[in-house]
């Protein structure tokens, strides 16, 4: 079929076109649109019918295999890759020193060759040299090169037919395609330098909310941090490429590797974009970087003698005539009888494996068993490298300041002793070995992969050694899932350390547990959860995913999504506490004083505003504590308790009394309302940028002025510094929307099962009835707003005090946010101005819906009539601080473990008729003698554990703190008696006779347990409580409890 290349201007991406078109003898039409005209998206160029407008594309679809053999493609590519990014901007740039680099990077690689790949014109050359014609008295030794192509007819032909120019006339650079990217960034001397990667993503599927959490997001929240705190950062990340992954997903579509690439390359840029992921450079694994970096650190152990070759037996399939590559074969897991594992890692207990392990092998490809047969494969000498690798583990991990469960999983490894460790592969797409008798075989993608991060580092920026062999000048912080772990602090430091050269190690890791679904593992390779494109389709904003995901960051143990926890936060916590508290306040001074920010009064509310400033400074410099050391969540609850404090400072003081009879006192107190909102603007920006853009817009300030420098952190202790007096704000607006019920159970049904069975389950689901809805959902699943009868909970954030009426479902706060008037509500985190249960509905969305109180008891009857025991009841209820026995204890005597130097065995009087043994890890943090008749609050109803002989019967309550070194009691009000009940207003249902282990309440309710800045112990900004007081901590402030 004859093609058309309709473009607005000659030039020397038409020459490409017309080049390409000629060397595979296809006939092409020109055709030039009008003046001032553009055709297609670009605007530039547009081949028909084949609906292309990128010259390299069009080169590719012209020249066919012509110029793009099957044998050579990856190489051919990765230089058509190279020249777009790297050779294209050298010229286009008119720098000099750049397109020297350049020059020299292509002279050494075709040495005395005529062609960059192979023995025959590809497309390689093609792009090449038409990117260097307008540079050729720049090229020194490749003037030969490029003469040489310019005298092949074809290349003759078509520029003659493009340009009406010979190949020895003088040619402009095309600025057409000048990319607008940002210089890149480059270490600064005196500067804090700092290098974020995240684990790269697989593309063989969509990106589940784990794979977004366990890497992605979590490193675009710390290196947003660390650009808002000034700090040189760069975040690096892409695509992880190579693999059989790659090419079982291939076969499954019926595509290449290189178009399954292409496609879900797409799909994940598409989706992290929409998540508001600010990466610095989103690469590829597939370039020429990844090959010469790869294969030089390949070739520099092989010198080092860190290389082994051995004669293994692998698996091989006679009916695809092959042999098979790990995840090539699927059959039982030795460890754990899971029958689907891979040959590479078992996806129900997370070991690592070797295909011959197997129960049962079967070949992925044909179905059919596998036989053993001998092949040769090439070892990474790892107990050679052992002693060294230990002493940068260890060096590492104490400075750096490693997670526990990184720590653990590491040390596993390197307590077992480790074993050789075979880096090739029999498969075809990855990186070549090189080394003669390896032609068939690849790189692992687990010696490659880690790899990826320095060549998409080159990419970004051409002098890549000044990043990553800079050891002194560049700390390297990692993000990533736990089952990642071991590659990134043994294998890939292993690989670097072998070498002998100077690199810039991993200093910092962030590590995360799982994120579940419904109770269920999320898996990409099965379809199962919540992706992100999913995400896209629910019509919840971007920035209540990254919010939910974030506050619900599994980083020290298994969290678990569900719809109804994603609606209780947004409605309880960003509704309610942060956008209630922003909206009022902006709101007020919008209305009351013309949008016109007053000033403090000397003598009219100073004090009140100075009290504020003490309370909020000191968990500001928590927050900054808990992002330096990547503790997101930690991060964010904070923000959001500072937001809880603006709600009670409201509350207390209400503007909207005094605005009545004293303006100026009124003013004062907007003031530092106005001061909070810019400082939480900061803080969230973050988690929520999104957000923080709205309320920039909203308080008429510059970006700049948001950005977490240490004079914005000084004001945090003087909030109305914060905003100038007489500064004019825009009409505030609502930021966020409350999420019904209903949508909650209509998203259950919509994304429950897999990818494939939803295809039509939404259709059939919306014209279902609601009780068949509620038949399809497992029983375990109580829909959201419909559990069993339990007291009612007042909203964390806050009540209306003017009204007693629980009829709304919606929570008071969002009425309040419909005016533009600020309406009085009841303080929030503190607990000190609480609403009666009556006044609202609870924060997590059970409502007091008869028909949702009728179908639980149908439910619960169900279950007694089996035989249920008496704690079924609780396996109903949400998981919070309710069901926890909570009790004020007396540590009669403490001693120490016989068998454990960590630990302490303490008898506590807890008002039963005979005292408990307890045995606590706290020998560390606090002395033997100030254990003895301390008084402690502990939970009561946890399963008896061993622990080194001496069974523990519950156990007692602390405080750490951000840095983890800090350890303190929970400390009971003065005139609590042991027995005494504690809990936290508005959650005081009965709890459970022994807390279900499998379920995991505890685990659940104990990220929302903290300190706040009065060094309250709190459950979600709520004080745990008996009925002398709160419980309190002697000194830490944002700290975790459990």
């Amino acid at each position: 079929m004859s093609q058309t290349l309709s473009f607005s201007n000659r030039d020397l991406q038409v020459a490409k076109a017309c080049i390409a078109a000629a060397i595979a003898d296809v006939s092409i039409k020109l055709q030039q649109a009008g003046a001032g005209k553009n055709v297609g998206p670009s605007g530039e160029l547009l081949l028909s019918p084949a609906d292309l407008t990128q010259s390299n594309a069009i080169a590719q679809f012209l020249g066919g295999s012509t110029l793009l053999p099957e044998s050579r493609t990856l190489d051919v590519l990765s230089w058509v890759d190279w020249e777009e990014t790297t050779l294209r901007e050298a010229v286009l740039s008119q720098d000099a020193e750049s397109i020297h680099q350049a020059v020299q990077h292509l002279q050494s690689a075709l040495g005395s060759k005529d062609y960059m790949v192979g023995d025959v014109v590809t497309l390689a050359d093609v792009v090449i040299y038409l990117a260097l014609l307008p540079v050729q008295e720049q090229a020194g030794q490749l003037q030969k090169y490029l003469q040489q192509l310019g005298q092949l007819p074809a290349f003759q032909k078509g520029l003659e037919q493009a340009l009406g120019k010979s190949p020895g006339q003088h040619l402009q650079a095309d600025h057409s395609h000048t990319s607008t990217r940002p210089k890149p960034r480059v270490p600064i001397s005196g500067q804090r330098n700092v290098l974020i990667t995240s684990a790269l993503p697989y593309v063989n599927n969509v990106p589940h909310l784990g794979n977004i959490i366990g890497c992605v997001l979590s490193a675009d929240v710390y290196a947003r941090y660390c650009r808002s705190r000034g700090y040189n950062c760069i975040y690096v990340c892409g695509t992880d490429e190579y693999g059989t992954a790659t090419e079982t997903k291939a076969l499954e579509e019926g595509l290449t590797p290189q178009q399954i690439c292409d496609k879900y390359n797409k799909i994940h840029a598409d989706i992290y974009e929409w998540f508001d992921i600010n990466f610095d450079i989103f690469g590829r694994t597939p370039t020429w970087q990844q090959t010469e970096i790869g294969q030089g650190i390949f070739n520099t152990l092989d010198r080092a003698g860190q290389l082994v070759e051995q004669t293994i037996e692998q698996l091989y399939s006679e009916a695809a005539g092959k042999f098979l590559a790990d995840r090539f074969v699927t059959g039982t897991c030795p460890k754990c009888q899971y029958e689907d594992a891979r040959g590479d890692q078992c996806d129900s207990c997370g070991n690592l494996l070797n295909p011959t392990e197997l129960i049962n092998p079967k070949c992925k490809l044909t179905g059919t068993t596998p036989v053993l047969r001998t092949t040769k494969h090439i070892f990474l000498d790892l107990p050679k490298l052992s002693p060294q690798l230990q002493a940068y583990i260890t060096e590492a991990s104490n400075k750096g300041g490693w997670s526990n469960n990184c720590v653990q999983v590491t040390n596993s490894w390197m307590r077992d002793g480790l074993k050789v460790r075979c880096i090739t592969r029999d498969l075809k797409w990855g990186t070549t070995v090189p080394r003669p008798g390896y032609e068939d075989k690849v790189f692992y993608v687990w010696f490659d992969a880690p790899i990826g991060y320095i060549s998409i580092t080159a990419n970004y920026v051409g002098d890549w050694q000044s990043w990553w062999q800079n050891p002194d000048h560049v700390e390297l912080v990692q993000f990533m899932g736990k089952d990642n772990v071991p590659f990134h602090t043994v294998i890939f430091p292993a690989t670097l350390l072998g070498t002998g050269e100077k690199w810039t190690l991993m200093k910092n890791i962030s590590v995360t547990e799982y994120l579940n679904y419904e109770g269920t593992q999320f898996s990409k390779s099965r379809g199962v959860g919540v992706f992100g494109s999913d995400a896209q389709e629910t019509g919840i904003p971007v920035e209540v995913w990254r919010y939910y995901l974030l506050a619900n960051r599994p980083e020290s143990a298994d969290t678990d999504f569900k719809w109804s926890d994603l609606a209780a936060k947004n409605n309880g916590e960003l509704l309610a506490n942060l956008g209630n508290f922003i909206n009022r306040g902006l709101s007020f001074v919008y209305a009351k004083f013309g949008g016109e920010v007053p000033g403090v009064h000397a003598e009219k509310g100073a004090e009140a505003v100075a009290e504020l400033g003490r309370q909020v400074g000191p968990l500001v410099d928590a927050y900054v504590t808990a992002l330096e050391a990547r503790k997101l969540k930690d991060g964010i609850r904070i923000a959001m308790s500072i937001s809880s404090l603006g709600n009670k400072f409201l509350q207390d003081y209400k503007p909207w009394e005094s605005i009545k009879t004293d303006k100026e006192l009124c003013g004062s107190y907007l003031a530092a309302c106005v001061g909070l909102v810019a400082l939480l603007a900061a803080l969230i920006h973050p988690y929520m940028p999104s957000v923080t853009r709205k309320v920039q817009q909203q308080l008429n300030v510059s970006a700049l002025s948001l950005r977490l420098t240490d004079s914005l952190l000084k004001k945090s202790y003087a909030l109305a510094s914060i905003i100038p007096p007489g500064h004019h704000i825009n009409k505030p607006e609502v930021l966020f929307r409350n999420i019904t019920d209903e949508e909650v159970d209509e998203l259950r049904e919509r994304y429950k099962g897999n990818q494939q069975q939803r295809v039509s389950t939404s259709s059939a689901a919306a014209s279902s009835s609601s009780t068949a809805t509620a038949q399809a959902i497992p029983s375990k699943q109580v829909k959201a707003g419909k559990q069993p009868k339990q007291p009612k909970r007042p909203n964390t954030a806050a009540a209306p005090t003017t009204s007693t009426s629980s009829s709304s479902s919606a929570p008071p706060q969002a009425q309040s946010q419909t005016t533009s008037a600020p309406q009085p509500t009841a303080a929030s985190a503190s607990g000190s101005a609480a609403a009666s249960a009556s006044g609202s509905c609870a924060a997590d969305g059970a409502g007091a819906m008869s028909n949702g109180q009728a179908s639980a008891k149908k439910e619960g009857k169900k279950k007694d009539s089996g035989g249920g025991g008496g704690n079924k009841k609780a396996d109903d209820r949400p998981a919070d601080i309710s069901r926890v026995d909570l009790r004020v204890g007396l540590i009669k005597k403490a001693w120490q473990h016989k068998e454990a130097d960590s630990l302490y065995v303490e008898e506590v009087e807890v008002g039963e008729d005979a005292p408990r043994q307890v045995v606590s890890g706290l020998v560390k943090f606090i002395p033997e003698a100030q254990m003895q008749m301390r008084r402690c609050v502990l939970v009561c109803n946890l399963k008896p554990a061993n622990m080194r002989g001496v069974k523990s019967h519950a156990m007692v309550l602390c405080a750490t703190s951000l840095d983890g070194f800090q350890v303190e009691l929970v400390e009971p009000p003065e005139g609590s008696a042991p027995g005494d009940r504690v809990s936290a207003q508005g959650y005081e249902g009965e709890p459970d006779d022994q807390l279900n282990p499998k379920k995991k309440i505890f685990e659940q309710v104990t990220p929302d347990l903290q300190t706040n800045s009065l060094k309250l112990a709190c459950y979600k900004g709520i004080p745990l409580s008996t009925n002398k007081g709160p419980c309190t901590v002697r000194s830490i402030v944002g700290g975790s409890i459990k």
